[in-house]
């Protein structure tokens, strides 16, 4: 006997109220991208959940990709059949001598409220037929097999595995955001999270050749293909960014150059958040990790956007953004030896409480307006894309 669906439960979205249909239809959608090279597959889309119909399609190979796809809770592999009771008792003795094991737990779900046996009655019928028929025990707290039956109208559902898929909201119905790629271990988890939340990420990065190498380019392309698992198409912004570098570090003091960099950097990505009808920017930033990210060094960087920031990481420690970055395997591409700028020019002594005004006074020595304009002008686009060869 084959297991021949799976079923899709969707977690967050059932407290959505009115808003759950919309988000269910795009979960639906997300999920017929994701699965697009499983041709036989059929999808009914309910309420509740979303069946996936397998047609003799590889089980584990279909899981595997739904457990990337954002807003899925969890993931179940059932069989479907008829609710007859006899059937049932049929069925699941037959399920339950495929699996392995020495105790069992009936779980029965009647959703069905027309069905005329509850479910404690079915739990004590259907465990009644194994115990004849198997030598397993009921264990009812820790049960080596849990076989689990969903009654529903159109049928009867039973499955003895569960698997635990992203959760979070289906990715696009949160907006896009420009998201600040810098190539280190944080920045990818960031986007990672932002896209679980059902955020669309578009990329920014500030290159600085030569002093930084072409490996960064690379590196980046490697990092996004990852994160492909979660968004199938990336768009990768590459900002000329040597110029305006070579002037901060000319007309400002050493320990003021790194907050005046980043300040630059928001303009840029807040600029064209704007022109890609972005909603906010992002970034990698922890409070506290290195001196630009100190509240006081934050809050004047802000200073320059009034476009809305999203720091996902903001209170999270690096022994947990590591943690996260080896889930989502893109710690060993980030570790690299291929450092970006902000690595290059990073000053011996930077401030960790810097001044507004002081900032301001440096920036009036040059013409840094139409220095961005240029870099923006400038800008190298690539697309990252899911490709078979990569997973």
């Amino acid at each position: 006997m084959k297991y021949d669906h799976i079923m899709v439960r969707f977690g967050e979205l059932s407290t959505k109220g009115k808003n759950k249909s919309e988000f269910i239809r795009v979960l639906a959608k997300n999920i017929k991208s994701a699965l697009s090279d499983f041709s036989s597959l059929e999808y009914i889309v309910k309420h509740d959940h979303i069946y996936v119909k397998l047609n003799e399609e590889n089980p584990d190979n279909v899981i595997l990709i739904l457990q990337d796809v954002s807003g899925i809770h969890s993931l179940s592999l059932v069989y479907k059949t008829s609710d007859d009771i006899e059937n049932l008792k049929k069925v699941a003795l037959e399920l339950i001598k495929s699996e392995s094991g020495k105790t069992f737990k009936v779980k029965a779900k009647r959703s069905n409220k027309a069905y005329p046996i509850i479910s404690d009655q079915i739990n004590r019928i259907i465990a009644t037929e194994i115990l004849k028929n198997t030598s397993l025990k009921v264990d009812v707290h820790n049960p080596d097999i849990l076989l689990s039956i969903e009654i529903r109208d159109e049928g009867a559902y039973l499955f003895t595995k569960t698997y635990k898929a992203c959760g979070g909201y289906p990715l696009g119905i949160g907006g896009k955001v420009m998201h600040m790629l810098s190539g280190g271990i944080d920045s990818p988890v960031a986007a990672y999270l932002l896209m679980r939340r059902g955020i669309t990420i578009e990329c920014i990065h500030f290159a600085s050749p030569p002093y930084t190498n072409i490996g960064v380019i690379e590196k980046l392309k490697d990092l996004l293909a990852k994160l492909n698992h979660y968004q199938i198409k990336i768009r990768l912004n590459i900002v000329p960014f040597t110029k305006i570098q070579e002037e901060i570090y000319r007309v400002s003091n050493e320990s003021y150059a790194i907050t005046i960099m980043r300040r630059m950097m928001y303009r840029l990505a807040s600029r064209l958040a704007e022109q890609r009808h972005c909603l906010a920017i992002s970034s990698g930033e922890s409070v506290g990790q290195v001196a630009s990210q100190t509240l006081d060094s934050i809050k004047v960087i802000n200073d320059v956007t009034n476009i809305p920031v999203l720091r996902p990481l903001v209170t999270e420690d690096k022994e947990n953004i590591i943690k996260l970055s080896r889930h989502i395997d893109t710690y060993d591409i980030s570790i690299r030896p291929y450092e970006d700028c902000c690595t290059i020019f990073a000053p011996k002594n930077p401030k960790t409480k810097p001044n507004l005004e002081k900032c301001l006074e440096f920036e009036s020595k040059f013409d840094y307006e139409s220095m961005i304009e240029e870099a923006l002008k400038n800008i190298e686009v690539l697309y990252i894309e899911k490709s078979d060869e990569l997973f």
